[in-house]
Formats: structure tokens, C-alpha cells, sequence
């Protein structure tokens, strides 16, 4: 199985436009599939942008299958990858709103949709409600996907979970902000490791509102390393999620087949 080549869009976007950032996805996504990606990963909250006024938020949320929903499938369609979003999701039952992200194949449709589970801060926990199923995947190029959201990925529950439930390639769009950095330096090749899969970690940059985000997209891979890296501005990187590694690391590191969950009850 081919390493499945992954375009990191870190990038804020522009904040309330939505006409704008799908146009930033499009010139991305075509971008990444001249440079050989077969997915392509976008910051949390990208559609919409993340520090909006709480009121402007359920205006700005939609269904998962909404207009942007089927926007971005073209674009998906038209320049032959996956692509993951995040977006302010509303609930066309209930008229709930959540903080979401969702996997769009390159045949334009949706292969999975996640709801962040923890919120971080009086923002998000005022804004949005939080989603209820923690682990949430998808098959695409030969990888078991799964999905998280910024906050989620600091739970070492939640990223276990993924790895129990087999997630070769972990997606993780985000909004981290300064003085967190140490998270995407540090943190992330630890959860890579300790979990043993790949892990893209998609930020977006610069100020925005009352926060200030620091970049430093990064590929996670199983042996601790950082594939790829992003600066603190505006950049498309890239890094591969080879399937052959994974399956060595995987075999050779045995925290996995280590463990001893019997022991472990009490964190439940």
C-alpha cells in the first residue's frame, strides 16, 4: 500500500466569509493535488473562521450536508482527494450547533463527521454543545481515519481510544492559541508514539479576535518523529503517512500489547 500523501493547510482563512475561505479551500486543494496529495487537511472552525461574535454563530452554522457541505465536495471532486473541514455544524433536528469537522472524499461525498467532545474555554462552552461519540472513522486510501478536534487530542483517553479502535491516521484540525504552543511541539509526537499511528495536527495562525494562533502544523508519525512541520504564517506543507512504516513501528513498540487494563479501572 502506497504512503498516502497529506497537504497541511495552516491558514485562518478570513473571518464570517465563508465565500472567501471556500475559494482559500479550492486554491488549496488544487495546490495539493498538483503536489501529489491524496487528502488535504484544513483547520478547525476553517469555514467560517474561529473567533466569531456568539450571536453571528447560529446564522453562520449548517447541516453537514449544507450548501458548503456540497461546495466543498465539488471542490473535492473536481481536484480528486479527500479533504477535512472544520465547521460550526447545526443540527437540522434539533437546531443545535456544534463544533465539528468533516472527511469529504474525492468522489464528493461524506465519509465522516465528528463533534468535538471538550470544549476549551468560556468561548467554545458558551457557543457550542459537545459531542457525545468519541471515536469517529473512516476507510480512505487504504487507512483507518479518525478525527479529533484541537482540545480532544490533549485527553490521552481520547487518542487511546483511537488507537484500541485501530486509527492508522489521526486528523486533528485546530485553533491553538498562544502561550499553548508547547501542545504542538511537544505533545503531539508524544500521542503519536504512545498510540502508535500518524497524527495531523492542522492549525490556523495569526490574531484573530482576542486570540492569537501559532501555527506549527505538524505530520506526527508512530516512531516519534515529526514528518513535516509548519512555521507560524500562512503556509501548505506536506508529509506522508506511509502504511509500511506504521506496521513496523507497530510491530517493534509494545506499549500496546503491554497493557495491562485491569489495572486501569479506576480511571472510569
Amino acid at each position: 500500500m502506497p504512503p498516502l500523501r497529506t497537504a497541511l493547510l495552516q491558514s485562518s482563512g478570513r473571518l464570517g466569509d465563508v465565500a472567501e475561505n471556500l475559494k482559500a479551500l479550492d486554491e488549496a486543494a488544487e495546490r495539493a493535488a498538483q503536489a501529489g496529495a491524496g487528502l488535504l487537511v484544513a483547520p478547525e472552525m476553517f469555514l467560517t473562521g474561529y473567533a466569531l461574535d456568539l450571536d453571528d454563530i447560529p446564522g453562520l452554522a449548517e447541516a453537514r450536508d449544507g450548501m458548503s457541505a456540497r461546495a466543498i465536495g465539488e471542490i473535492a471532486r473536481r481536484h480528486g482527494l479527500a479533504v477535512l473541514y472544520g465547521y460550526p455544524e447545526r443540527d437540522p433536528g434539533t437546531g443545535t450547533v456544534y463544533n465539528s469537522a468533516q472527511l469529504v472524499g474525492p468522489d464528493g461525498e461524506s465519509l465522516a463527521n465528528y463533534r468535538k467532545t471538550h470544549l476549551f474555554g468560556c468561548f467554545e462552552q458558551d457557543a457550542f454543545t459537545p459531542g457525545d461519540t468519541p471515536v469517529v472513522q473512516a476507510e480512505y486510501a487504504g487507512l483507518t481515519i479518525g478525527i479529533l478536534i484541537c482540545y480532544d487530542v490533549e485527553f490521552p483517553e481520547n487518542v487511546r481510544a483511537h488507537a484500541l479502535a485501530g486509527t492508522d491516521l489521526l486528523l486533528v484540525p485546530t485553533a491553538q492559541m498562544h502561550p499553548f504552543q508547547f501542545v504542538a511541539e511537544q505533545l503531539v509526537p508524544v500521542r503519536a508514539f504512545e498510540n502508535q499511528m500518524y497524527v495531523a495536527y492542522v492549525n490556523r495562525t495569526g490574531p484573530e479576535g482576542e486570540f492569537e494562533f501559532v501555527g506549527l502544523s505538524c505530520l506526527a508519525a508512530p516512531d516519534g518523529t515529526t514528518r513535516t512541520r509548519a512555521g507560524r504564517g500562512e503556509e501548505l506543507v506536506f508529509g506522508e503517512a506511509d502504511p509500511v512504516l506504521l506496521a513496523d513501528s507497530r510491530k517493534n513498540n509494545p506499549y500496546l500489547r503491554d497493557r495491562r487494563p485491569g489495572l486501569y479501572a479506576s480511571l472510569v
